[in-house]
């Protein structure tokens, strides 16, 4: 949705990126929060859950030592210790949004997966999932950055809507909730999905489904220019910064032509080799 070119570089070339500094201190703040309800609710703590973060750090680093190349100039670790200070600062604004001692959490970074009648397969990892004794679903995500404009929140919300949809086809239940914890900014964004939201966004799926099955049968992959250019760690191949994509590796077709493809949407399938599955962000 946001570049298909670099859905092609990440999920068909599988190009490496670079770790950054604020995705790598989001999946740290991430850890932290998960594991903090290993503890009793009266010891969910400010100073528990900042304690937690060296060693959540350093278990990071052990499954993931090119996260090393992050400070790998910082001889005297001031760098370190500003990220490490900026991860406690999230973390301690989170106790200001949610009150952890009263949460008792059914689901942490729950791997879910379904598929559709389709045949098209869906999954994702889910921060947090709370139920009432009513039995009512609460989906919750944390993000490390800010809250996003009025008229861009429709799109942070796909992602909630994209859970809820795998969560209704999974158990049969719509959740109540829907809530994004936004730890940079202090905010928390909620909606309340209804069937008729996620029959939507099953309808948008299958449409974006048949339009990556398209591109990668016919090899054309097109770069979308954003301001998000500025963070992509690809502009060297991308055809808007004068590069050149490296050689694509599946068997392509003549595309065809509008008319034929116009308002088709065909049962999507899997293909050998290509499995028909799309992950939420």
């Amino acid at each position: 949705m946001q570049c298909p070119l670099l859905y092609r570089f990440r999920v068909i070339d599988k190009l490496p990126q670079k770790p950054s500094e604020a995705a790598t201190r989001g999946t740290l703040v991430h850890a932290v929060l998960e594991r903090l309800f290993d503890n009793p609710a009266t010891e969910r703590t400010p100073g528990r859950a900042t304690a937690l973060i060296p060693g959540q750090w350093d278990r990071l680093l052990e499954s993931k030592p090119e996260l090393s190349e992050l400070f790998a100039e910082d001889a005297e670790g001031e760098r370190l210790s500003r990220w490490l200070a900026e991860a406690e600062r999230l973390v301690e604004r989170w106790f200001a949004l949610e009150d952890p001692t009263r949460l008792e959490p059914a689901e942490r970074e729950l791997f879910v997966e379904t598929e559709l009648e389709s045949g098209l397969r869906l999954r994702g990892v889910i921060d947090r999932i709370d139920v009432t004794p009513t039995g009512d679903v609460r989906i919750v995500d944390y993000k490390t950055g800010k809250a996003p404009r009025p008229e861009y929140a429709e799109g942070a919300l796909f992602q909630m809507k994209f859970y809820a949809l795998v969560i209704w086809r999974l158990k049969g239940v719509v959740p109540r909730r829907l809530q994004l914890v936004y730890l940079g900014s202090g905010d928390v964004m909620t909606y309340d999905p209804v069937v008729a939201d996620l029959e939507r966004v099953e309808r948008k799926l299958l449409a974006l489904w048949e339009a990556i099955s398209l591109a990668t049968e016919t090899g054309e992959w097109r770069p979308r220019p954003t301001k998000l250019c500025g963070w992509c760690d690809h502009q060297a191949l991308c055809p808007e910064f004068g590069g050149t994509p490296p050689v694509y590796p599946l068997s392509v077709r003549p595309a065809e032509s509008a008319q034929d493809v116009q308002g088709r949407m065909d049962p999507v399938r899997a293909e050998a080799g290509r499995p028909a599955a799309v992950e939420g962000p």
